[in-house]
């Protein structure tokens, strides 16, 4: 058995015999909704029941594609005995199959239940730039004061810089990823409305999935919107209007593809560089293109061995998507993953093997033949695993025929989501041939 299953069947004994308790994903670095750490090498994040559907109905293709969906479970609120506030998940029932979760948005009354909410500060982070903010937090009790809430919220991140340095800490010589700026607003914004929430339900649902980091010393993660179009077929038209809008001024509506986050340890400074979603809505193409470089440089050379894997994995989905009838995957978006730290360091971290530099291209193939399903080690194969991962993340807005309550059904491919491929297939492809020169 892998190392992987075993880690993974430990977990849910574990969680089997008491709740588990939820901690913040701290390399969530795009999207709005709250990804919380289950377990080493699980996380979880609300159920929207489209995309519940859309995992457990995914083709056998896809699925080397996507994290691999691991279930559902109850997630409550609870004080500690200091009065924290903790999320905790324990096994669902078969009584509570009919537990949704619905818009956290949607009209809230005011509390009449006292809860003893804790007063103490989320932990602060050593940033570089002086002027970051600190979250703050708004009680809104009806939905158009809860709309006005996100949308201060929105204006005091837009007051902020858009890229952000993180000193890392070191334990035994080894950075350690203890915040990020992204998914602590996520999370304090889900505490907030679920505290908001209080006096009508204290049980969600989380789907359960991979997580895809668990592997990497440093993770560094790129999150990219794909696709020329971005609202559901379901959109108000409010909504419809704002997605068209936020595509006509970024890169998604010229190339299919956006940044919608970013992170990247330059191992010169020690630093971790954040992006976050607004400072790549502004991103015009050549723009774009120097952020994809920023990405893969650690700050003293770019990490060109990594491109040929990137290539090689983009151009297999292009493939799978292309034999994809009806699908329409609008608002998911594209996760790059790698190691900051560089096989040579993770070799003294780890006592492991691996070695600094370009690998043979035989021997990549070799490597990925012997993974086994999801991107988990077969057993006896190397422990290193890919030595990049990419995959499709987020469908609360993904629809396909198999749906039957939809009303609108789509023929052939999702001409959008290649767009974006075939673009940013092209545009790191030159990347790989500058670097060469």
């Amino acid at each position: 058995m892998s190392p992987a299953i075993e880690g993974m069947q430990a977990e849910e004994q574990h969680y089997s015999s008491k709740g588990v308790l939820l901690e913040p994903f701290v390399h969530q670095v795009g999207g709005h909704s709250c990804v919380l750490r289950f377990g080493e090498r699980t996380i979880c994040k609300p159920l929207i029941p489209r995309e519940h559907q859309f995992y457990k109905s995914l083709p056998a293709e896809m699925r080397k594609f996507t994290p691999q969906y691991r279930g559902v479970v109850s997630v409550s609120f609870e004080e500690d005995e200091e009065g924290n506030l903790c999320l905790i998940a324990y096994p669902l029932h078969s009584e509570q199959a009919d537990l949704e979760n619905v818009d956290p948005t949607a009209d809230c009354e005011p509390k009449q239940k006292l809860l003893k909410w804790s007063n103490k500060k989320p932990p602060t982070m050593v940033l570089d730039n002086d002027n970051y903010g600190k979250e703050r937090a708004r009680h809104g009790r009806k939905e158009d004061k809860m709309k006005s809430h996100n949308r201060e919220e929105d204006l005091d991140w837009l007051q902020q810089p858009d890229v952000l340095y993180y000193s890392l800490e070191k334990r035994n010589a080894v950075p350690q990823v203890k915040h990020n700026p992204w998914s602590l607003k996520c999370h304090q914004q889900h505490l907030q409305r679920m505290k908001e929430n209080a006096k009508h339900r204290n049980q969600y649902k989380f789907i359960l999935l991979e997580n895809l980091t668990w592997r990497h010393t440093v993770p560094c993660v790129l999150d990219l919107k794909m696709g020329t179009r971005q609202h559901g077929d379901d959109a108000s038209e409010e909504k419809k209007a704002t997605q068209i809008r936020k595509c006509q001024q970024s890169t998604s509506a010229s190339i299919g593809v956006r940044l919608c986050g970013m992170q990247v340890y330059q191992s010169d400074s020690g630093q971790l560089m954040f992006m976050n979603k607004y400072h790549g809505r502004k991103l015009t193409l050549p723009g774009f293109k120097e952020a994809l470089f920023q990405f893969f440089h650690d700050g003293r050379r770019l990490r060109r061995e990594l491109l040929s894997p990137v290539l090689r994995r983009l151009r297999e989905m292009q493939a799978a998507l292309e034999a994809c009838e009806s699908y329409r995957f609008y608002s998911s978006s594209l996760l790059i993953i790698y190691d900051g730290e560089r096989p040579r360091a993770r070799h003294r971290h780890r006592h492991r093997g691996g070695e600094e530099g370009e690998e043979d291209e035989d021997d990549e193939e070799e490597e990925e033949e012997e993974g086994g399903a999801f991107g988990y080690p077969r057993s006896g194969g190397a422990e290193e695993g890919p030595m990049v991962d990419v995959r499709m993340i987020d469908f609360a807005h993904t629809t396909c025929r198999h749906y039957g309550e939809d009303s609108v059904v789509h023929e052939g491919q999702d001409s959008g989501y290649i767009f974006g491929l075939q673009n940013l297939i092209t545009i790191i492809s030159q990347l790989e041939e500058h670097s060469a020169d």
